[in-house]
């Protein structure tokens, strides 16, 4: 590479050469993002699975709407029934196939211990699958 030195010289001509120093710097770089991100771009496993002919058959599961009033008082189904009938229900429930899903709904001002006996019971009839169903409208 040919740089001016510090001599006046009329008869000097500007420098016609293209500067590659940064050509470089930035091809290294890319270099570099390419080398590390290529591996990432590769790392799916290939499976081929077998196919099946026929559909999914998924059998849905019964909801028991179990709702406890302010009263203590508890409603299956929206029949109510007594404690002795309830633990009959459960049990019942409890040898079905698929068991039935459980929604507890129980009212705001209910003591906390009503609706742990409640859970409780179903929980030693059998039923696994409990749930508890509120109003989003009144969280506040």
């Amino acid at each position: 590479m040919a740089f001016g030195g510090l001599s006046n010289q009329r008869g000097a001509q500007p420098v016609a050469e293209i500067n590659m120093i940064p050509l470089i710097d930035v091809m290294l770089v890319l270099l570099v993002i390419f080398i590390v991100t290529a591996p990432l771009l590769t790392h799916a496993v290939k499976i081929d699975l077998p196919r099946a002919s026929s559909e999914v058959n998924i059998p849905k599961r019964e909801n028991i709407h179990l709702s406890i009033d302010a009263a203590a008082q508890v409603f299956w189904n929206g029949q109510p029934v007594t404690d002795d009938e309830l633990k009959a229900r459960m049990a019942s429930a409890a040898t079905r196939q698929p068991q039935p899903e459980l929604h507890i709904r129980a009212d705001g001002e209910l003591a906390y211990k009503r609706v742990i006996t409640v859970m409780s019971g179903a929980s030693r009839a059998g039923l696994s699958r409990i749930g508890f169903v509120t109003d989003p409208r009144d969280a506040q």
